[in-house]
């Protein structure tokens, strides 16, 4: 039932807007305000706060579907659920809960704030000082952030900084950072693909935080962010997932339809095995996806199994959208269908929340634990 209210959101409601959104670099209001009001925005989050209550599985078949028809919307609807939302409601004190999480489900957008000019696949090695105040009530916020999602539409910002540079890591907290605090939106960046969804740098130029504010504990920062973004990495699996799935659908057809040498190009023996093969790397990265979203919700350790969804999710978006342009032929390489803008789209599976190398790396790590 979920996947089909959110298949016919994504197809009414998005779906019209997508190239107008994508040419315009930027996301519709309506849009945004049509997935509060649909329940996407709280998708776990509880009841008394103004969400769903429903599963984290529910979540990632959300963001596939989002990603069918636009991935831009599906990363606002994954950043804002499985990093912020979490955050707040697993790290969260009662009265931080009470107070944002309806704010999140009902109307405020978040914003995940981690990476900085020099701290990208190398995390923590941020720069951007927290300081508190003498009698303890506030903390001063200075530095910049870039990469950041939502940020432009955002009104709530987790914000990750260092309360003391000489602890390295364990000096890093996160913060929530309202708006209206002072938060600066600098540049917005002009990007290859998912052009509706905001990235921005965001500077704080002694933005008072007050302590109440500090998430999770001082110096936990570092934990909330390794945790999160492992859970963070299916839902860019999904995304990609979503994204392989939607060229396949709207490319197929078409190659039933476009005749060449008296018959439908689909039907060519060479064309039949590429969609093959196409069709079942798109199932093993759903399997793969699936199968990390399980061992998350039962408890189980799913590190690797994160890893290896988005690695192989963000591999197999690329390379079936890239097909699709091919099967579509010129008409493909047009912006008019919008085939191309899949691939286009594609490639930042492979860059944020983690690199492939990352992964690589992650993967290799309980490779060597378990045979070394």
């Amino acid at each position: 039932m979920l996947r089909e209210s959110v298949r016919r959101f994504a197809t009414d409601v998005v779906g019209p807007k997508v190239r107008e959104m994508d040419e315009n670099e930027m996301m519709d209001p309506a849009v945004i305000q049509g997935l509060f009001e649909q329940g996407l925005m709280g998708i776990e989050t509880s009841a008394d706060h103004g969400g769903a209550e429903s599963s984290f599985t529910s979540a990632i078949i959300a963001i596939e579907e989002l990603a069918k028809v636009d991935p831009s919307v599906s990363v606002l609807c994954d950043v804002h659920n499985t990093l912020v939302n979490t955050v707040v409601r697993k790290y969260g004190s009662k009265e931080q809960k009470d107070k944002w999480l309806p704010l999140l489900s009902e109307t405020q957008l978040g914003s995940f704030c981690l990476s900085e000019s020099a701290s990208g696949s190398d995390a923590f090695a941020l720069q951007t000082r927290a300081v508190p105040s003498a009698d303890g009530s506030h903390y001063t916020l200075n530095g910049s952030k870039m990469w950041i999602t939502n940020s432009w539409e955002a009104e709530f910002f987790l914000v990750f900084a260092s309360v003391d540079l000489a602890k390295g890591y364990k000096g890093i907290t996160c913060f929530i950072v309202p708006k209206e605090l002072g938060v600066q939106v600098a540049k917005k960046e002009e990007k290859l693909g998912i052009r509706a969804s905001s990235t921005c740098t965001l500077s704080f130029d002694d933005v008072k935080v007050p302590a109440e504010n500090v998430l999770g504990g001082v110096g936990k920062g570092y934990k909330i962010a390794i945790e999160i973004l492992n859970e963070g990495r299916i839902g860019i699996a999904a995304q990609m997932l979503g994204l392989a799935q939607g060229a396949f659908d709207k490319v197929i057809p078409y190659t039933f339809e476009r005749k060449q040498f008296g018959q439908p190009i689909g039907t060519f023996q060479g064309m039949q095995h590429q969609m093959a093969k196409a069709a079942i790397d798109i199932e093993a990265a759903r399997l793969l996806t699936y199968n990390a979203a399980r061992r998350k919700e039962e408890g189980l350790d799913f590190t690797k199994e994160a890893a290896m969804a988005k690695y192989y999710a963000s591999q197999v978006a690329m390379s079936v959208s890239g097909s699709a342009i091919e099967w579509a032929g010129g008409v493909g390489f047009t912006r008019e269908t919008g085939i191309e803008k899949y691939w286009r789209d594609s490639k930042i599976g492979a860059i944020y929340e983690g690199t492939s190398n990352i992964q690589l790396q992650t993967i290799a790590k309980f490779i060597q634990k378990q045979y070394s």
